[in-house]
């Protein structure tokens, strides 16, 4: 986690459910994106190095989508600044190119202007 990150980091001001695509489990929250990557917040540590099939669950009035799907891997897990939640970075590896374009707008809509 001590790399640099060439894309800055948007913060949430609504936080998206992520669930698993195969199970339809919830997977947790996400509460900051770039095009390359995403955090999620988790009542549970998240194995690391496993590639999730995952689902974006959007609000009705932010896309005329209600979900994106996309695969990730998970890089790292650390306790959140809520000690009850565990944070969880993942690599996107694989999103289709319109739901890709989603991902920026989703940014744009829901990030705080840092």
């Amino acid at each position: 986690m001590a790399e640099q990150r060439s894309l800055k980091r948007r913060h949430l001001i609504y936080y998206l459910k992520i669930v698993d695509r195969d199970t339809d489990n919830l997977v947790g929250f996400l509460v900051d994106i770039t095009t390359r990557g995403i955090m999620v917040m988790s009542e549970e540590p998240i194995e690391i190095g496993k590639v999730f099939h995952m689902k974006m669950l959007l609000q009705t009035d932010l896309s005329n989508k209600q979900f994106l799907h996309f695969d990730a891997k998970s890089k790292w897990t650390d306790k959140s600044i809520n000690t009850d939640f565990y944070d969880t970075g993942f690599e996107l590896i694989d999103i289709d190119s319109d739901d890709f374009k989603e991902f920026d707008r989703v940014i744009e809509a829901l990030g705080f202007n840092d």
